[in-house]
């Protein structure tokens, strides 16, 4: 079963709420989310070199908070608070130039701005900062630092970071493989709701790595990652309730949680949809909905997908009888091994 890590740009950070003498108006309109109230008092003081309203002046722009979105003017406020030392600044500044935001992308003065923010333990940017390590963006690629950084943040009980440092110890990378080390760190970011930690953390249950093996334990936690929408943990349940591994057989719960991994574009879902169709488990029997859900599968490049609506096609069932069009997916899936789309090409007299 997949694993999935963590990964993303924590570019916006949670809102400081520290007041100051002359900022306590400003600061307070902010956190109300009174945002020109907020600009009107915070403006001039920014104007006047305070990094903190400078800092807020920042986000405003960043999100169009009582102003016209504008990343340049955003970009141009945070530098001027980070090059005061506002660490969260410093974070933001590092965000924008990843991803190109009023600045040009850069993935070096990303790495520098994260790097001052971080070393003074700034959580966020320590997280990027091992993500940058970890992609070599911006700096050599090290795995021994990505997980540096990346605990330094989840010992600060950040959750991206307490989930790919997990992975870090699943696929022993940077540090020697060490599953229970990896289950550590992924029930930490999963007990928080991070639904990515709870997916692998079903995994390391239904593999019984780190753990010892229980799947009612693997369905629990795919159960979490599920209802918040994660794909792969929806396709994981329906194979669950398919199979009866943790709970009982239900073909219905196995046919919804597939379609919910299925529509967002999860491929073996979509394939497994599809042979619900075909087979009349948990709904009615369908070669043109099996068709369809195979050839979604197929378009991905599912090498099983493709065999069977080939089959499909050479049969005429759900779609129109058309002899080209399977031997056409016969030799996609035959050139990804299937066996069986081998042998038809062969027993056709045709080459793969």
């Amino acid at each position: 079963m997949l694993k999935v890590k963590y990964g993303f740009f924590c570019l916006m950070l949670v809102l400081p709420c520290v007041a100051f003498a002359g900022l306590d108006e400003g600061l307070a309109a902010f956190n109300k989310k009174e945002y020109e109230a907020a600009k009107k008092d915070l403006q001039p003081l920014a104007e006047q070199g305070d990094s903190k309203a400078q800092a807020k002046m920042g986000y405003l722009y960043f999100y169009g908070w009582s102003v016209s979105q504008d990343y340049k003017q955003a970009a141009e406020w945070f530098r001027k608070a980070a090059e005061q030392g506002d660490v969260d600044a410093q974070s933001n500044l590092g965000g924008m130039y990843v991803n190109g935001r009023g600045v040009p992308q850069d993935y070096i003065q990303a790495v520098s701005w994260y790097r001052k923010a971080a070393e003074q333990g700034q959580l966020d940017a320590q997280f990027n900062l091992g993500l940058m390590y970890g992609k070599g963006q911006g700096v050599t690629q090290v795995y021994v630092q990505e997980v540096n950084w990346y605990r330094k943040a989840a010992e600060q009980g950040h959750v991206g970071a307490q989930c790919n440092l997990g992975g870090m110890y699943d696929n022993g990378r940077g540090v020697p493989q060490n599953y229970a080390q990896a289950v550590n760190w992924y029930r930490k970011a999963a007990e928080q709701g991070h639904a990515n930690a709870q997916f692998n953390l079903g995994v390391m249950y239904g593999d019984g790595q780190g753990v010892p093996q229980d799947y009612g334990q693997a369905f629990n936690w795919y159960r979490k990652a599920a209802e918040q929408g994660q794909a792969d943990a929806q396709f994981n349940l329906g194979v669950m309730y398919g199979n009866g591994y943790g709970v009982s057989q239900d073909y219905l719960q196995a046919v919804d949680w597939y379609r919910k991994s299925a529509k967002q574009g999860y491929a073996n879902a979509q394939f497994n949809l599809g042979a619900m169709y075909m087979n009349g488990d948990g709904i009615s029997q369908s070669y043109g909905q099996a068709a369809n859900w195979y050839g979604k599968a197929a378009e991905q490049g599912n090498a099983d997908a493709q065999y069977v609506l080939g089959i499909l096609y050479e049969l005429g069932k759900g779609v129109k009888k058309n002899h080209l069009k399977a031997v056409e997916l016969y030799r996609k899936a035959a050139k990804q091994g299937v066996m069986e789309a081998q042998k038809k090409l062969q027993d056709l007299g045709l080459s793969q």
